[in-house]
């Protein structure tokens, strides 16, 4: 088991896009393997390469007892929304509700470089939505209304674990449903 250090809100490799994975070797299994045991551990229904420090497209989840992986995801939207609480991480104690597309289908690869098809609902369809944002640099409260944004900021700041890092509020390259940036 490798448990990892999550990354908190204000280190930059949050808001950077994470590059594309090219080689399906040992090393990205093993990254895989360290995103697993560090979702399970803290525990967390996704976690995102960024979170742990690595900037690469790959993010694991664990949705109602299904544990799964996505490299180099691409998303399809279904126009129907859902509004529903959210967190991060990256954002310890954080929980706003947060827009999002009620399902996706997510193609990608699994660690052998084979490709696949995910298809969800709900809290799948969230938790893939917000990963795949993590490898864009995107944050859930860059999604939320200026309201809420700026409340979610004042609880950032008051939190302990906030460092001295300023915050940046990154647009959105997704469709945010007429909410967020």
């Amino acid at each position: 088991m490798a448990i990892q250090p999550i990354r908190l809100f204000g280190d930059p490799v949050l808001r950077r896009r994470a590059d594309e994975v090219v080689d399906f070797d040992k090393e990205l299994r093993k990254l895989v393997e360290d995103l697993t045991d560090t979702m399970l551990d803290a525990p967390g229904a996704g976690l995102a390469a960024p979170q742990i420090g690595v900037g690469l497209r790959v993010f694991t989840w664990n949705v109602d007892d299904e544990v799964g992986h996505l490299i180099n995801p691409r998303l399809e939207l279904s126009e129907e929304c859902q509004d529903g609480g959210e967190g991060c991480l990256s954002l310890p104690g954080l929980t706003y509700d947060t827009k999002r597309a009620l399902h996706v289908v997510a193609h990608g690869f699994n660690m052998h470089g084979d490709e696949v098809t995910i298809e969800g609902s709900e809290l799948l369809a969230r938790a893939i939505q917000h990963e795949t944002d993590h490898l864009d640099g995107v944050l859930f409260i860059d999604r939320l209304d200026d309201a809420a944004r700026k409340a979610a900021m004042r609880e950032i700041r008051e939190s302990e674990w906030f460092g001295l890092e300023k915050p940046t509020v990154k647009v959105s390259p997704h469709a945010t449903f007429g909410s967020g940036r």
